[in-house]
């Protein structure tokens, strides 16, 4: 839960699956991201890479919109899915191309 009540995640699922919804808002945000030795911008980085990386496209939609909050431009957010298509593979770079042209396009 956040200050304006429920999370995104809570709205979703919470009324389904509460307790990961409350680890995912007290733990993952409410502590891991909030930690000061990496930018919140640096750690979107980081999310996206790992989301493409393990083919995880349905959070992809929700980081990228993150990670545009957090500092990320459209085209850092493209160029990052370019390199990874050698690292992670080119149907899983091309994936996440299509999920950030459906969120850039909103």
């Amino acid at each position: 839960m956040t200050d304006n009540g429920p999370s995104a995640l809570g709205e979703m699922i919470g009324d389904f699956a509460p307790k990961i919804v409350e680890v995912t808002d007290s733990v993952l945000f409410g502590d891991i991201w909030e930690r000061p030795e990496l930018a919140k911008r640096d750690r979107s980085l980081l999310t996206l890479s790992s989301l493409v990386t393990g083919g995880s496209f349905v959070q992809l939609e929700s980081h990228i919109r993150i990670g545009r909050e957090n500092g990320l431009t459209e085209a850092e957010i493209i160029e990052a899915f370019t390199h990874l298509a050698f690292y992670a593979g080119w149907p899983k770079a091309l994936s996440a191309i299509d999920v950030a042209k459906r969120v850039f396009a909103e």
